[in-house]
């Protein structure tokens, strides 16, 4: 059977269809049931949402190291938490409830992508900045169609990682960039935050194409500290919440 499950893109991999398989399952199946619920059968997920039934499986599985469900051979999978914001959002839950893991991954970033950004700024060909420039015309033109470009602001963080042609940092990136997704994209919804995103890619941009490495740093690191501010703010916000 063929795989139709279509989600965002991403740069350095295609996402695992498991993976994909594994949020329809969150959005469309657990969000309707309720504790202690099966799920429906593997057969009958796969002709839903239409992929393989091993890709459903390895969905299933992925599901239970998170702990939404409970998968026992030859019983079924059957719904543990009643919360749709946790189906829905599981990693982005544990790094609201782990608030130290969430500041170490955020400060993570202000060690590893300013000094990417200073290599773009050193190493980055005309075609490099060209190709930046577009993925910030197209966040913009985003902006004013009222979508949030997630996808565009990761695209932009991973064009300037690939200017190193070092894939462990690459690599390093993308998880930050995943665990931190949801997060990001919860945070793009408050007013003012998309704009100030796209201001702040548009001076990393700027210094990289001055082939000013101090400057794409600096640009790069005052960005990621309005992230972490924004970020934390709106979690305090919610935790203080009545």
């Amino acid at each position: 059977m063929k795989e139709t499950i279509r989600f965002k893109s991403e740069p350095t991999r295609k996402r695992k269809i498991h993976e994909d398989v594994s949020k329809q399952i969150r959005y469309k199946v657990l969000k309707k049931l309720r504790p202690g619920d099966k799920l429906p059968p593997i057969r009958e997920l796969a002709e839903m949402l239409g992929v393989t039934r091993f890709s459903v499986r390895e969905a299933i599985r992925s599901l239970e190291l998170l702990g939404v469900v409970d998968a026992s051979p030859g019983a079924g999978s059957v719904l543990r938490s009643s919360s749709a914001d946790r189906l829905v959002n599981p990693v982005a839950n544990f790094l609201t409830r782990q608030r130290k893991l969430l500041d170490d991954l955020l400060d993570f970033r202000k060690i590893l992508e300013p000094a990417l950004a200073a290599v773009a700024a050193k190493l980055a060909s005309p075609q490099q900045i060209g190709k930046m420039e577009e993925i910030l015309r197209r966040q913009e033109d985003k902006f004013s169609d009222g979508d949030v470009a997630m996808d565009e602001a990761c695209e932009f963080h991973y064009a300037i990682a690939a200017v190193s042609e070092n894939s462990i940092a690459m690599n390093v990136l993308q998880v930050l960039m995943e665990l931190l997704f949801e997060l990001q994209e919860r945070s793009f919804q408050i007013k003012g935050r998309p704009q100030k995103s796209l201001a702040g890619h548009r001076r990393i941009v700027a210094a990289i194409e001055r082939h000013n490495p101090g400057a794409a740093k600096a640009a790069m690191q005052r960005h990621l500290e309005d992230i972490k501010e924004i970020l934390l703010k709106r979690l305090q916000e919610k935790s203080t919440a009545p």
